[in-house]
């Protein structure tokens, strides 16, 4: 057993205190959902360690040079669509899913005011990869004490693995034109995690159908023309890679077409039909901090590093690292209306030490007509 049964902090009862009861093999799956309920998550499905046709289409999109600077989606070989290479011995992976979206909130609000920063509703609270993780050890040291013998392995984005088709093969829905995994009573809004497992537990059927039928709403939407077609995604021209992944200068002709988005995009779910049975979450840790569900451009653009750090601390936001958060805002300011506010909070980082960070503010001043 790999796991430390170190007690999680849940927003419910201390529900690791006392041992669930241990039911037969064959009634497990039922069992493991219910627990991974009472844990937080709003669902869990078991798959056999196959991606099937994923495999293929990753291989193509590799191929087709879709993924920009995200050499890593490349690396580990077959282990990322494999998950018996990534781990020896798994006979079953457990796909679970955990909603996310604020509550209250007016994501489409956000976007039409020009002088708002919009932040993908993802990243507006705690990162989620430690607070699932703990819920998953949890769950994978309850199935470890009731199907002994085994080893179980969770991950939450820390290892290759291709969690929307295990989820897709898991039951937990369609995998829509816009690459996400839709579920038809709960949308997209949610985070997915695994566990992998030797133990043989009862496989649930794949989710087989397609609800987007003639919908292609999603396609159109994107701000940058990112999708070259259905489930075909040019990530170098996605606004979630060039405000979160891409290091260095943003293409200046996608640069426009950014609005104020500047730390990633939520246009093609925003707009998705399925989407009106999001579920907002339970979770206080995903409630937005520091007010990022409506911050100005320009107060963002005046945080100091110093500000950065502390008000980004346990947040998904400093992955872009504070240059690239500066890069990202001047962009937003380059598109947003010529106030005082915005063309001030420019200025002042006209001389910046970062090149990066100096290019687009000047770019930024030449879309307001000032020289820099």
């Amino acid at each position: 057993m790999i796991f430390s049964p170190t007690p999680v902090h849940c927003s419910m009862n201390d529900l690791t205190s006392e041992q669930p009861p241990t039911p037969p093999l064959a009634d497990l799956p039922g069992t493991i959902r219910q627990w991974a309920r009472e844990l937080g998550f709003a669902d869990a499905g078991i798959t056999l360690p196959d991606t099937g046709e994923h495999a293929r289409y990753l291989k193509s999109w590799l191929a087709s040079g879709y993924q920009g600077e995200m050499e890593y989606m490349g690396h580990h070989g077959n282990k990322r669509y494999t998950p018996t290479a990534l781990v020896p011995g798994t006979a079953r992976v457990i796909s679970v899913r955990m909603d996310y979206l604020p509550s209250p909130d007016n994501p489409k609000q956000a976007l039409t005011d020009r002088e708002t920063a919009y932040i993908t509703r993802y990243a507006l609270g705690r990162d989620y990869h430690k607070l699932m993780r703990k819920r998953l050890a949890t769950l994978a040291k309850w199935i470890d004490d009731a199907v002994t013998g085994h080893d179980h392995r969770a991950f939450v984005d820390s290892a290759p693995v291709l969690e929307r088709a295990l989820a897709q093969r898991a039951g937990l829905g369609w995998i829509g034109k816009n690459n996400m995994l839709i579920h038809p009573k709960a949308g997209s809004f949610f985070f997915l995690g695994e566990i992998f497992t030797s133990a043989p537990l009862p496989v649930d059927p794949p989710f087989e159908s397609d609800h987007c039928g003639s919908c292609s709403a999603c396609l159109e939407v994107c701000p940058t023309d990112a999708f070259v077609g259905p489930h075909l995604l040019d990530a170098r021209r996605c606004i979630s890679y060039l405000t979160i992944e891409l290091k260095g200068s943003i293409p200046e002709e996608l640069r426009p077409l950014m609005g104020n988005r500047v730390f990633g995009c939520d246009d093609c779910q925003l707009v998705c039909p399925w989407n009106k049975f999001s579920k907002p979450t339970d979770e206080q840790d995903f409630q937005p901090r520091h007010g990022l569900d409506n911050a100005s451009l320009a107060e963002l653009f005046l945080w100091s590093e110093t500000e950065f750090l502390k008000r980004t601390e346990g947040s998904a936001i400093r992955r872009t690292g504070y240059e690239g958060w500066l890069r990202n805002l001047a962009v937003g300011l380059g598109n947003a209306p010529s106030t005082i506010s915005v063309i001030e909070a420019l200025k002042k980082r006209a001389d910046h030490p970062s090149e990066v960070v100096r290019e687009h503010v000047q770019w930024a001043l030449a879309r307001h007509g000032i020289k820099p």
